[in-house]
């Protein structure tokens, strides 16, 4: 799981390099981090750009 490549959750297609996405997650607590992708992959649930205009 942790070097899992992130997939929508929806379509469950894997989410490639500058796609669009929502992320679905917990604002978080802490006030700084640094691995931007590390911590969205971990506490995060993606949503492709695809799945979200289906539900417009």
């Amino acid at each position: 799981m942790l070097w899992d490549k992130p997939k929508c959750m929806v379509c469950e297609k894997e989410i490639k390099e500058d796609e669009i996405v929502f992320v679905k997650m917990k604002y978080p607590k802490r006030k700084g981090f640094t691995e931007i992708k590390a911590y969205l992959r971990n506490e995060g649930k993606f949503v492709c750009e695809d799945c979200i205009a289906l539900k417009k």
